[in-house]
């Protein structure tokens, strides 16, 4: 016959208590004492070129005096995001083939700073729009009343 004695809570929880500080005593001796050694190999992957795919058809038309839209779409065929950091102009403005009297166009780039960075998700083409970025001065000469503009650009990307 087996007799069991009397265990009052308050020793079984100083008992358990007591084991919990054994067992986070050995872990935390297994962590800091442990050691090992190893090789690893990584690698980079080369950023693919970010391309201007299209123009597109601003918001806001030009005109004399005024600013309008400048609008076009990037590629990036990149797995992973990339931010569309700098717009800058790569020659000259060209009216369109309907348009051969505009010689003076009187048109300019100007990207405002505050349109950009832009992300551009992977694997996408993306719209951008930057408006007021292309001017029309004054001096634009009548027979420029209805052209579009050819404003080659020149793009700048940063991996996010």
């Amino acid at each position: 016959m087996k007799h069991w004695l009397p265990v009052s809570t308050a020793c079984l929880m100083a008992a358990l208590a007591a084991l919990a500080g054994l067992l986070t005593a050995a872990a935390a001796y297994g962590y800091f004492a442990s050691g090992g050694s190893g090789t690893g190999a990584g690698g980079t992957a080369t950023m693919q070129t970010v391309t201007v795919a299209t123009a597109g058809t601003p918001s806001t038309p030009l005109f004399p005096g005024g600013t309008g839209d400048v609008v076009f779409s990037v590629t990036n065929p990149n797995n992973f995001t990339v931010s569309l950091v700098s717009v800058s102009g790569s020659g000259t403005i060209t009216p369109d083939a309907g348009h051969s009297g505009c010689t003076t166009t009187g048109v300019s780039l100007n990207v405002p700073s505050a349109d950009l960075p832009v992300s551009i998700p992977a694997n996408t083409a993306q719209t951008i729009d930057l408006p007021g970025a292309a001017s029309m001065s004054s001096a634009s000469l009548s027979a420029c009343q209805g052209a579009t503009f050819n404003i080659p650009i020149t793009i700048a990307v940063l991996s996010s």
